[in-house]
């Protein structure tokens, strides 16, 4: 397999997945969906509230390794357990995307693991 140099990945794989946690593609971090999990890596349940910032925090974690911060994203897909959440959520993620110039989706649907919401992002950090 060839692998490109302006291509890699980013955090520890999951030894039982089949991708990585992120991947930088040139100037773009692509970051695979995520759930709220501490800074260990354990799961962390709650209200969608709790949930939301965990997942954002997971999410600031994973760019914070490429020198990136929530404020280089520019596209957030959102997938929650159930659209009843939204307002609920919606008003975590203005708070931590505050003055975002970002594209957003938000679209109800079952995680493949107990979880209130799943994210995945994309951020533009230059080299």
């Amino acid at each position: 397999m060839s692998e490109k140099k302006d291509v890699y990945p980013i955090g520890k794989k999951n030894p039982n997945l089949p991708f990585h946690p992120a991947v930088r593609a040139g100037d773009f971090i692509f970051v695979s969906g995520q759930v709220a999990k501490d800074a260990n890596g354990n799961m962390l349940s709650g209200t969608i509230e709790e949930e939301t910032a965990g997942t954002i925090e997971s999410i600031k974690r994973i760019l914070a390794e490429e020198g990136a911060s929530l404020a280089d994203v520019v596209r957030v897909t959102t997938y929650l357990e159930d659209t009843r959440d939204f307002g609920r959520y919606n008003r975590v993620f203005a708070e931590h995307f505050k003055d975002a110039v970002l594209a957003r989706t938000t679209v109800e649907a079952r995680a493949v693991i107990n979880t209130k919401i799943e994210m995945d992002a994309i951020a533009y950090k230059p080299k």
